[in-house]
């Protein structure tokens, strides 16, 4: 009410000194008055359309920068810097506006918050608060009152506007009334035309009044919306003659709004379509002062996946949340580009250079866009894989930070802690969605994650492969030779060592890490002394040494561990509960003890033809040498193309969607180590969905001319196993350890001489060298791809297949 209004202001008289005949005095108009209303407008006599663009941005600081805010703010500053390289040494400008004039709700630390998330995103205002010589100042609402003012007088004087001096209560009459009629609720403009004496009267008795806008007779609002079309209302019916400037002498928004956009000259306004229908009162203020209007391009909303208008139970939507949650400035405003907008193309990933030349508001559409959590991972994710683990680095020591994984009184700018984050970086960049992704994996590998008993395991993959009884042998040989002091670890010396390979450098330029070649080199002698190999030796050994079934290169995260639980660590090794390595060897000896008998050897029911293998094997290798049955290897009568011909490297997929002309093709793109990610056309439809794909670690024979399929660009082909009748096709999977770009090889095949290099793709093409070698490429009996009896080798290991005994094409 009035009363509250005042009220409020009498609390305040700090900041609102001022308050004469009603009428609200702000702090501003008591200091030298510099700001008045122009006496001609920036635009005056210019069509917007046809000017260098200068647009603004305006928040009202009374919460934080939300998603829908941020793209606003982006749309906003595109169209201006595109603005800035076409018209050089013009005025276009991004304006960055404050509308503070919901006093009771605006705070400094909203102000500061929205600030800080806008030059987190990189949108930096051309004219603003605080920016020194910006021309069309102030640019705080609670500093332009003298402006208001101005325009208020112009109006009043030009019989554009009037006092009204209802009452709460009498307002509150005429709507019961109107209602008790059936009419739609709206002011009846009894004080529109109020005899001048009567006027006079009220404002010698100091009654309070406030400033209602006179609409004109019959008027009409129409705009050409650039997004949403030609639109038009009947002004009296829409809003009537609403108030200007409330009783206390606060003017209104859609009044403020206005006189801000004429006296800035701002040639565009780009916002949410929730605020289309302030259009109507916004022009009608502009043309009573007239002032050209400017353009206007509303928005569609922003929807959460259950179609529902964004909003907090759908997750975070401020920009400081999606800061603190690991994702990329630089993603952020591509995928907010997206929403709503496209250049025409299947492109989705921008640079911000690239979104500047390509952004026009003609192309954002006026339907909804959904906010999918999952594609914006995607994008920060494209946008990751374009920055070098140096660039990663100081972000992830932030997240260090933010999950608690350094030790009290530790800066993350601590030299150290910049080491440990450039290691838990390259460890995880290959996978990481978000730099919080690299924190976590940390985290993840920091800690021992093997139950005290066995007892205390639950049901599960690590359960099972334990009961399979390989685990037991596998584990006590570790611990016996962790006492023998026989076990390799990392060297204190060199921690860093196990990661050189992720600096960027060339390979041919780095020594192998010497660590991992003698894990690599002891693990094949543990192999060959207990008979155990591939996934029967590697699972237990992952498991007993990380306490995880699946991760990284075992070898790096034994250096991640060594790195954190060095003497006067930099992280919270107690804190967060990290063990060391011997810590390990003391938790696995304890779970190693409670194994119950019937574990501690191999399943007989699963495994005796196994067993036999290898009792088979031990026999012979302990038997005369000259007693041992000669074996044929086909390698010696093979006389095909050489293997080392093709040229197979571990790709990732990055996306997959269905041809639209080709039932059975989906098109993938696939990242294979190269600038760019490979378009691969597969006729995969019949067998796999997308999700079995989607991200998945595949083998590409990358030496394949490209060729068009049913229109679509394809270069390249995913190897798959497939059993005889070819009814099951699966893709062959590299280990998870092996890196996405390298070239699988083959035992006792040389892939490193010039000989070894692979054949170019018309060769491939020409001499039908793939189907050569197509009949020697099959799977053994337990899934194993191989070429003569020799399994597909990446770094991470050998490769596998849940086909048996099947082909690989």
């Amino acid at each position: 009410s009035g009363s509250a209004g005042i009220d409020f202001v009498e609390q305040n008289r700090h900041r609102y000194p001022g308050f004469s005949r009603g009428r609200f005095v702000l702090a501003s108009d008591t200091e030298e008055q510099t700001s008045v209303l122009p006496a001609r407008f920036p635009l005056e006599g210019k069509k917007a359309e046809d000017e260098p663009p200068r647009m603004r941005f305006a928040p009202s600081p009374t919460g934080s920068l939300h998603v829908g805010g941020a793209r606003t703010a982006l749309y906003n500053w595109l169209v201006a810097k595109k603005g800035q390289l076409d018209f050089p040494g013009a005025n276009a400008a991004f304006v960055l506006r404050v509308e503070d004039t919901d006093v009771a709700r605006s705070t400094k630390e909203s102000e500061n918050s929205v600030m800080a998330d806008l030059k987190w995103l990189g949108l930096h205002a051309d004219e603003g608060p605080d920016i020194e010589n910006a021309p069309y100042g102030p640019y705080r609402q609670s500093e332009r009152g003298a402006i208001y003012d101005d325009a208020v007088a112009r109006l009043l004087e030009e019989g554009k506007a009037y006092r009204c001096f209802c009452t709460p209560e009498e307002l509150e009459e005429m709507k019961a009334e109107q209602e008790a009629r059936g009419e739609t609720p709206g002011y009846d403009g009894r004080w529109r035309d109020a005899d001048p004496a009567l006027v006079e009267k009220m404002l010698d008795e100091n009654k309070p009044f406030t400033i209602r806008f006179k609409v004109p007779d019959n008027a009409r609002v129409v705009i050409d919306d650039v997004v949403r079309g030609t639109i038009g209302w009947d002004a009296q019916a829409t809003v009537g003659d609403f108030i200007l400037m409330r009783s206390s002498g606060i003017p209104v928004y859609n009044f403020c709004v206005a006189v801000d956009d004429a006296s800035m000259g701002i040639t565009t306004v780009v916002r949410a379509e929730e605020h289309l229908t302030n259009t109507v009162r916004q022009a009608l203020v502009l043309d009573a002062l007239n002032a050209p209007r400017p353009r206007y391009a509303h928005c569609s909303l922003i929807l959460g996946e259950d179609k529902q208008k964004l909003s907090k139970r759908h997750g975070a939507t401020s920009c400081d949340q999606y800061r603190l949650d690991g994702f990329l400035p630089d993603a952020m405003i591509n995928y907010l580009a997206l929403l709503g907008w496209s250049d025409g193309s299947d492109n989705e990933i921008f640079t911000r250079d690239e979104l500047i030349d390509a952004f026009e508001l003609d192309r954002v559409v006026n339907s909804p866009s959904v906010f999918d959590v999952q594609k914006l991972k995607y994008i920060n994710y494209q946008h990751l894989k374009m920055m070098t683990v140096e660039e990663v680095t100081p972000l992830v020591q932030e997240q260090l930070e933010l999950e608690g994984l350094l030790a009290p009184g530790v800066s993350r700018d601590d030299p150290d802690v910049a080491t440990f984050a450039y290691a838990a970086t390259a460890l995880s960049k290959q996978f990481m969605d978000t730099t919080k992704d690299a924190a976590l994996n940390a985290k993840t590998v920091l800690t021992y994650g093997l139950p005290a008993t066995f007892a205390d395991m639950e049901d599960g993959e690590a359960k099972e492969m334990i009961e399979k009884g390989n685990f037991y042998i596998v584990a006590s040989k570790i611990l016996e030779q962790y006492d023998e002091g026989i076990f390799p670890q990392p060297d204190e010396s060199n921690l860093m060592a196990a990661f050189q390979d992720e600096s960027g450098a060339e390979k041919e330029n780095t020594q192998p890490c010497s660590f991992t070649t003698e894990y690599m080199k002891h693990m094949k002698a543990v192999s060959k002394e207990l008979g155990v190999k591939g996934k029967n030796l590697f699972h237990p050994v992952r498991l007993a040494l990380t306490g995880e079934m699946s991760g990284q290169d075992v070898t790096k995260q034994l250096s991640l561990v060594a790195l954190a639980t060095v003497e006067n660590s930099v992280l919270g090794v107690v804190e967060n509960d990290m063990a060391d390595f011997a810590e390990r060897m003391t938790r696995l000896k304890d779970f190693v003890d409670s194994i119950p008998e019937e574990f501690r050897a191999p399943s007989k029911k699963e495994d005796s033809s196994k067993q036999k293998a290898v009792n088979d094997a031990k026999a012979e290798a302990s038997a005369p040498v000259a007693a041992a049955p000669a074996l044929d290897d086909p390698k010696d009568s093979y006389d095909g193309p050489p293997v080392t011909a093709l040229d197979i490297r571990v790709g990732r997929i990055t996306k997959v969607w269905e041809h639209d002309e080709a039932d059975k093709l989906y098109c993938e793109e696939i990242d294979v180590g190269e600038e760019e990610p490979r378009t691969v056309a597969s006729g995969l439809r019949p067998y796999l969905k997308p999700e079995d794909m989607q991200d998945k670690l595949v083998l590409v024979l990358c030496n394949l001319k490209e060729r068009k399929m049913v229109g679509f660009p394809s270069h390249g082909m995913v190897l798959c196993a497939s059993n005889e009748d070819h009814t099951s096709v699966r893709l062959v999977n590299p280990p998870v350890d092996a890196k996405v770009g390298e070239r699988i090889t083959i035992p006792d095949f040389d892939f490193k001489s010039e000989d070894a290099a692979p054949y170019a793709e018309n060769k491939i093409g020409k001499k039908k060298i793939f189907e050569k070698l197509a009949p020697f490429l099959v799977t053994n009996k337990y899934g194993v791809p191989e070429f003569l009896g020799r399994p597909f080798m990446t770094s991470g290991g050998i490769c596998t297949s849940p086909i048996p005994e099947g082909t690989v094409s």
